[in-house]
Formats: structure tokens, sequence, C-alpha cells
């Protein structure tokens, strides 16, 4: 049996983040992750950072490498009726993004963790959360070798995403769920070939969405927008580049698809998520157990790192200086967040993809968006300042 102040769920970049901030608090916290280190420290995910993430980072000193190795970018391009249409995200905000991957920013937490000695559990199984209507409620788990453990807390934060086992602990009629399904896929191709653009490219085309983005000078990340009832077997490498170049081809800019090796293709089925509240008892969700973004708007990583760091200082004024506020709060503050970001994510995914259920009138008024959005000021700088981030406080 061990005590701690706050038991974490989850060895993403929410949970590590929440452990490292609450740990330079002076809050103690042990930190639970049902993978292996080397499985979550090479798992590909996002790779798009908005200002606030880069700068928050570099705040708890663990920015360094994202310093030198993040690539980042001033602008993004919409690629409509053939044409490049370059969205000037810094020079319309002031603020620019930086490409630097999650399993990047989860091995610089898991190795500052390592640096200052905070725990970390991998490889624990059947974990039980139990008696969150109370001040002290525990974690029941098996450790990676075979011991029953039990940790008793002050909080539970449950950072284990959308498939882990925090948000169903909460009992029937706890929670309100809003749930939205696309009626299309995303296949993700991450090839070892450098990108064919400095910059992001988001493409409206008639066959469907494709997007073009990179996690590093070497690596090319790539999407196809596809039926969710399409297997990855369909899809042949020649395939996938032949799809690519035709959604991609461009008659106003100087562009030829750089084709490599597909080190990785999944089909990922694309959804709007969100529960309310974000807390129950003593247990507080934070990151996709509490919500989920299409990732169009590049939204799932950084509002998960925003959600932590409201629940860090809720938590550090609960359990060191007795105040509630924060705490009893926290999910309303999150929600206007998560309702922004939601929004975003629907408009930038409605905005670009090809709905097989729409009809010629929708589609002329989705091409109507688009050339308005690159042509007007205004809405270019309402799309600009949302991909950037909106600042924290």
């Amino acid at each position: 049996m061990t005590d701690t102040q706050v038991g974490i769920i989850g060895a993403g970049p929410a949970g590590l983040l929440l452990s490292y901030l609450l740990q330079l608090e002076g809050v103690d916290a042990v930190l639970l992750e049902t993978r292996r280190r080397e499985y979550i420290e090479k798992r590909v995910r996002a790779g798009v950072c908005e200002q606030p993430t880069v700068e928050l980072l570099r705040e708890i000193g663990v920015g360094g490498r994202m310093e030198e190795e993040g690539m980042p970018h001033h602008g993004l391009s919409l690629r409509f009726d053939g044409e490049d249409h370059r969205i000037a995200l810094t020079e319309l905000t002031g603020r620019s993004i930086t490409v630097y991957g999650q399993q990047e920013i989860v091995k610089d937490l898991i190795a500052a963790h390592v640096d200052k000695g905070l725990p970390i559990e991998f490889e624990v199984s059947d974990v039980a959360l139990h008696d969150l209507d109370t001040e002290r409620p525990r974690v029941t788990y098996t450790d990676a070798d075979g011991n029953a453990r039990e940790l008793n807390c002050a909080v539970i934060a449950g950072c284990d995403g959308f498939h882990g086992v925090s948000r169903p602990s909460i009992p029937a009629g706890g929670l309100r769920t809003f749930d939205h399904e696309y009626p299309f896929a995303w296949l993700g191709v991450l090839a070892r070939t450098p990108p064919s653009h400095e910059e992001l490219i988001y493409t409206r085309h008639e066959r469907g969405f494709a997007l073009h983005s990179m996690r590093s000078p070497e690596i090319t990340r790539l999407y196809l927008q596809v039926d969710p009832r399409d297997t990855i077997e369909n899809w042949s490498d020649d395939r996938i580049w032949a799809e690519l170049e035709r959604r991609l081809e461009t008659t106003s800019a100087d562009f030829t698809l750089r084709e490599g090796p597909v080190l990785e293709k999944s089909i990922t089925p694309m959804r709007s998520f969100v529960v309310e509240p974000m807390q129950y008892g003593r247990l507080f969700l934070a990151g996709d157990a509490a919500h989920i973004v299409p990732p169009t708007g590049a939204k799932g990583m950084n509002l998960a790192i925003a959600d932590v760091r409201n629940l860090s200082r809720a938590l550090t004024d609960l359990l060191r200086r007795n105040r509630t506020d924060r705490a009893e709060s926290y999910s309303d503050t999150c929600l206007q967040r998560v309702w922004r970001a939601e929004h975003f994510s629907w408009y930038m995914t409605s905005m670009l993809h090809t709905d097989p259920q729409a009809d010629e009138f929708q589609h002329r008024l989705q091409l109507s968006q688009l050339r308005y959005t690159a042509s007007s000021t205004a809405a270019a700088t309402s799309l600009a300042e949302n991909y950037v981030g909106l600042p924290f406080d």
C-alpha cells in the first residue's frame, strides 16, 4: 500500500505533464501506465504544437530539444480549385506554431522525470478506481512484476485517453455525453522522405481531403480522406502515392510530391466527443479521457496540455493551500476552451472534406467558404488565431 497526494492514470502528454507540473510545486504524484516505456516513446501521434504549448514547455525547462529540433511555421496553405492560398499565421496574429512530434514531447517529459527521480510505473495492469466520491479515493493495480498494489490518494487524475478506465469508472448518470461521428476517415502515412513543401498544406479536392505535413526534415506525414469502412489492405503504397499526387496537384505553385519508403500506414475514423462535467468527486478527467476532436484543427494534444495546466493549478491550490475554488471550477474553465476547439475542428473538417452525403448545393457552399477565407483578411485572421492557439489566460 502506497500513499500519495495525486494518482495519475496514463503517461501520455497529459499525464506526464501534470505529474511534472505538480511536483515542481511540491505536490506528490505517482504516475501509472499500462504500456512499456519504449512503446509510448515511439508511438507517433500529433505533431503541431500551438504557441501556448511551446511557451509552457519552455517555461518549465523541458523545451530544450524542441528548440533545437522543432520546426517553427509561420503560415499554412489552403489548396482548392487547384490553387494555393497561404494563410500567414504570424503576420495575422503575431504568433506561430511548431512542428514537433507528440512522441518527442513524451520522451522529453520522461527524461525530466528520470532526471529528478520522479515516480512512473510502466506496464501495470488490472487498474481499477475506487471510492471516487470520498476524500480518500484509491487505485488498485498489478505492477510489472505481477504484485497486487494499492495506491491511496487525495485526488485521482484520469489522463488515460478515450479507451482508458478512468471515464468508465464514473457511475451511470454522472456524465453527459456529446458525440458526433463523421462519414469519413483518415488514411495516415508516415514516409521516409523530406517534406515536399516548407509548410502544411490542407487540400480540398473533389476526390476527398488530403493533408501534407511533416515530423522532421527527413520524415513526411501525409493523410488522405477515405471511407471509414475501407481497410488498409486496399491501399498499396503505389495506390497511396498516386492518390496523393492527384489530390495535391496544383497549377499555382512549384510543387513536386516527394515519394519515399512508407514506414507506417493506418486508417482512423473521425469523431467529435465531449463529456460534461470533466470531474466526478475526487476524479478529474483531462485530455482524450474527456474529449476528442477530429485532427483537422490540430487541437487534440494542445487541448490536453491546456487541461493539465488548469488542473495542476487547481490541485496545487487544493492540496497545498486548502483552496477549493479552482478545483470546483476546473470543468467549467476547461470546457470553455474545449468547445471553442471543438467548433474550430468541426469548421476545418466541414470546410475541407468531401461529404459523400452532400448535394451540389452544399459543395458550392463549401467552396464559397474556402474562397471567402482565402480572400478576406478578417476570415483568415479568425482561422489563424484559432490555429496558433488562444492564450491560456
